[in-house]
């Protein structure tokens, strides 16, 4: 077997752009409990799947996602989402997952300072 994929990286800057674009649009899967998004929702539309709930949600996020719209993880600093990406590329769907690098801090960071950091 060969080495398994791994998510694409893109940063907060790419991923605002690629918003703004004539692309299609990219699937947002936000990772992050409903804490987190208390104190700073992802602007726009998200598909919001809290890893703590998986056992609730998991056996229906096929049906969920898009196979033919690229999907973007997205979490608090980049690390579960790079992990929920992960197990995205074992599933047999077919899905380009990409990977927001430094999360919604990034976010903040680089694109939007109206999303409080955590």
């Amino acid at each position: 077997m060969g080495q398994s994929q791994q998510p694409q990286p893109i940063q907060a800057s790419e991923l605002q752009q690629w918003l703004q674009s004539q692309r299609p649009s990219p699937q947002l899967v936000d990772v992050r409990e409903e804490a987190e998004l208390a104190i700073a929702a992802f602007p726009g539309a998200v598909l919001h799947r809290p890893l703590s709930q998986s056992n609730a949600w998991l056996g229906k996020l096929q049906a969920d996602l898009n196979p033919d719209q690229p999907v973007v993880v997205v979490c608090h600093a980049g690390v579960r989402s790079y992990h929920f990406g992960l197990w995205l590329l074992d599933q047999p769907w077919g899905l380009e997952v990409w990977n927001l690098e430094g999360g919604i801090d990034a976010w903040s960071l680089q694109v939007n300072p109206s999303v409080p950091r955590y």
